[in-house]
C-alpha cells in the first residue's frame, strides 16, 4: 500500500566524492631585506604619540549602555558642545568614575571632568488631575581639546 510507504525508512543516497585540489608546497628562495634601524628617540616619540589619542574600541563594552541612557539634545547642550562638554542622561545608580568610563570607552576620547545633576520630579496639574514629572540624572562630560565627539549622526 503506498500510504503504509511513507512510514518506511529511506534508503541514504551515497554521496559523490568531493575531490580535492592539490596542495604545492611554496619555496623560501627570497629572503626578506632586514629593517633598518631607527634612532631610539624616534621610537620613543612614536610610541608617546600612539599612546597619547585612545581609539575607539573593536567591541563596545557592555556597561557603556548601563552607565548611559541618552544625549541630551537641548539648546543649552549643543550651546556646551563649543565649549567641548557634552550632556547625557545617565542612569540614577551612576557615579563620576562609571560615567568617565563608559564615555571613554563608548566615543573613543579623553574625558577631563564629569559633572552630575539631579533633576528633581515636579508636580504637575492637568484640570483636576494633579500628577508628577518624573526626575532624572545627567551629567555634563567635558572632553579634553581638540577631540570631539559626534551626538548626532548626519
Amino acid at each position: 500500500m503506498p500510504l503504509l510507504d511513507i512510514f518506511k525508512k529511506k534508503k541514504k543516497v551515497q554521496a559523490e566524492k568531493e575531490v580535492k585540489p592539490e596542495v604545492k608546497p611554496v619555496k623560501k628562495t627570497e629572503r626578506k631585506p632586514k629593517a633598518e634601524k631607527r634612532p631610539k628617540k624616534l621610537i620613543k616619540k612614536e610610541k608617546e604619540i600612539k599612546a597619547e589619542a585612545p581609539k575607539p574600541p573593536a567591541k563596545i563594552p557592555e556597561t557603556a549602555y548601563q552607565v548611559l541612557k541618552t544625549p541630551q539634545v537641548t539648546e543649552k547642550a549643543t550651546a556646551l558642545t563649543g565649549k567641548n562638554q557634552y550632556v547625557f542622561k545617565v542612569w540614577p545608580e551612576a557615579n563620576k568614575v562609571e560615567i568617565k568610563k563608559a564615555v571613554r570607552d563608548l566615543y573613543g576620547v579623553e574625558v577631563v571632568s564629569v559633572k552630575i545633576i539631579k533633576v528633581p520630579r515636579k508636580r504637575r496639574r492637568l484640570g483636576r488631575i494633579s500628577g508628577w514629572r518624573k526626575g532624572y540624572k545627567k551629567a555634563i562630560v567635558r572632553v579634553k581639546e581638540g577631540q570631539k565627539i559626534e551626538v548626532l549622526p548626519r
